[in-house]
């Protein structure tokens, strides 16, 4: 069996679970392995359906809201029989997987870019050393494996709608939660998104940042922040790309005011196409831009956005 774990937000499949499924099945055409999938946390059954049309076997374990040590238990009940696992790769998987890996001796390949099985081994490619370096691993099964965002067609639905099999979950001792705070949900998730317009400390402030967003939302995508900008109180944390922040992978990332610090490109310059725009010409972001524009951002992005507003009339 090939365990997905499928992620949802209690009503619809991310889009990251829809990549690992895609994975999950060109491995299972190498390995002749059927695919399942796993709905874990809250409000797992409101996405039940949709999953039961992705998957011959959907099994569902109410772990309750998320800690790591609850999804890695019913992740573990789950898949113990699996010859591979498959996960998004995102803050929450990276907790778990590893602990999953560990208690099943099982190799954990993650972060990977494509992957595919040879004489019973799993190999995958991921990015490593701030994404200057392409590596290629293997691992004998059983193989717990993650996806990067962005880098996998989505998966088609079934012709018919799979089975469902609940799954019983032992009470584990986990972290306290004393509190749990929901951000509201603005548009696109960033790590998902096709279009990241992201602003940086040449911005000038946090009032600048409207025009950000309105670009973003013209073009169907996500507001991203450089550390300087979410370190200075302009951003909230969750939009903060680098190093230390989230990893993407967009068809098109537009730089605004980002000078492109190292730690910054490790997040992003993998993206398809750069557009950076800065007045300084030596900045280093336009080393790695496909097109740059030296100029006042303040005047630029005015100018962007009416340009994207005349497209679309």
């Amino acid at each position: 069996m090939i365990l997905v774990v499928l992620e949802h937000d209690g009503k619809t499949l991310r889009k990251g679970a829809l990549e690992a499924l895609t994975r999950a099945r060109a491995l299972s055409e190498a390995l002749g392995l059927p695919v399942h999938g796993l709905l874990m946390g809250e409000n797992a059954e409101g996405a039940l359906e949709e999953a039961r049309r992705y998957a011959a076997k959907v099994y569902l374990a109410k772990t309750g809201p998320y800690t790591a040590e609850r999804f890695a238990e019913g992740l573990y009940q789950a898949g113990k029989e699996a010859k591979v696992i498959v996960a998004p790769s995102s803050r929450q998987s990276r907790a778990y997987t590893a602990r999953v890996a560990y208690r099943l001796r099982a190799g954990l390949l993650e972060d990977t870019l494509e992957s595919w099985a040879e004489g019973g081994e799993v190999y995958a490619r991921r990015y490593a050393y701030l994404n200057r370096v392409l590596q290629t691993q293997k691992a004998a099964l059983p193989v717990v494996l993650t996806v990067k965002p962005n880098t996998t067609p989505l998966a088609e639905p079934l012709a018919e709608a799979g089975q469902v099999e609940e799954v019983a979950v032992p009470e584990v001792a986990t972290v306290e939660v004393l509190e749990r705070l929901q951000e509201e949900k603005k548009g696109v998730s960033l790590t998902e998104a096709d279009v990241v317009v992201t602003g940086g400390r040449g911005m000038g402030g946090p009032e600048a940042f409207g025009l950000v967003e309105e670009l973003a939302a013209l073009l169907g995508g996500a507001v991203g922040a450089t550390r300087a900008v979410v370190d200075a109180g302009w951003r909230p944390y969750s939009e903060q790309v680098g190093q230390t922040g989230k990893t993407v992978q967009p068809s098109l990332y537009i730089a605004l005011g980002v000078s492109g610090a190292v730690q910054h490109l490790a997040g992003m310059n993998k993206s398809k196409y750069i557009v950076a725009v800065n007045k300084d010409p030596e900045a280093p972001i336009f080393k790695h831009a496909d097109y740059g524009i030296v100029g006042d951002v303040h005047q630029v992005l005015p100018a962007l956005i009416q340009a994207v507003k005349k497209l679309k009339d």
